[in-house]
Protein backbone atom coordinates (compact mmCIF):
# COMPACT_ATOMS: atom_id res chain seq x y z
CA UNK A 1 0.00 0.00 0.00
CA UNK A 2 1.38 3.25 -0.73
CA UNK A 3 2.03 5.76 1.87
CA UNK A 4 0.41 9.27 1.19
CA UNK A 5 -0.66 12.35 3.03
CA UNK A 6 -2.89 10.22 5.36
CA UNK A 7 1.07 9.17 6.64
CA UNK A 8 2.25 12.45 6.99
CA UNK A 9 -1.12 13.63 9.01
CA UNK A 10 -0.61 10.60 11.20
CA UNK A 11 3.34 11.21 11.61
CA UNK A 12 2.32 14.63 12.54
CA UNK A 13 -0.25 14.60 14.92
CA UNK A 14 1.80 11.96 16.85
CA UNK A 15 2.74 14.89 18.34
CA UNK A 16 0.14 17.16 18.53
CA UNK A 17 1.10 18.82 14.75
CA UNK A 18 -2.20 19.79 13.11
CA UNK A 19 -1.27 21.49 9.61
CA UNK A 20 -4.27 23.04 7.36
CA UNK A 21 -4.43 26.10 4.79
CA UNK A 22 -7.10 25.86 1.72
CA UNK A 23 -4.04 26.15 -0.74
CA UNK A 24 -2.78 22.86 -1.07
CA UNK A 25 1.14 24.41 -1.77
CA UNK A 26 1.19 26.37 1.15
CA UNK A 27 0.06 23.15 3.22
CA UNK A 28 2.42 21.12 1.84
CA UNK A 29 5.20 23.53 2.31
CA UNK A 30 4.19 23.73 6.11
CA UNK A 31 4.28 19.87 6.54
CA UNK A 32 7.70 20.08 4.71
CA UNK A 33 8.95 22.27 7.84
CA UNK A 34 7.48 20.72 10.33
CA UNK A 35 9.00 17.56 9.22
CA UNK A 36 12.21 18.68 9.23
CA UNK A 37 12.38 20.17 12.43
CA UNK A 38 11.00 16.71 14.45
CA UNK A 39 13.90 15.36 12.32
CA UNK A 40 16.29 17.64 13.54
CA UNK A 41 15.07 17.21 17.05
CA UNK A 42 15.39 13.50 16.54
CA UNK A 43 11.89 12.63 17.53
CA UNK A 44 11.41 10.94 13.98
CA UNK A 45 13.38 8.22 12.61
CA UNK A 46 15.81 8.83 9.42
CA UNK A 47 13.38 6.68 7.44
CA UNK A 48 10.07 8.75 8.22
CA UNK A 49 11.94 11.65 7.30
CA UNK A 50 12.89 10.26 4.11
CA UNK A 51 9.42 8.56 3.31
CA UNK A 52 7.78 11.89 4.26
CA UNK A 53 9.70 14.21 2.14
CA UNK A 54 9.49 11.63 -0.72
CA UNK A 55 5.49 11.39 -0.38
CA UNK A 56 5.19 15.68 -0.50
CA UNK A 57 8.14 16.38 -3.52
CA UNK A 58 5.70 13.63 -5.38
CA UNK A 59 2.40 15.79 -4.39
CA UNK A 60 4.05 18.77 -5.44
CA UNK A 61 5.19 17.96 -8.72
CA UNK A 62 2.23 15.90 -9.09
Amino acid sequence: MAKDLTYINKLLLRYGIYVYDKDMGNMLTLMEMEIKELYSHGLISKEEYIEAVLILKRRKEG
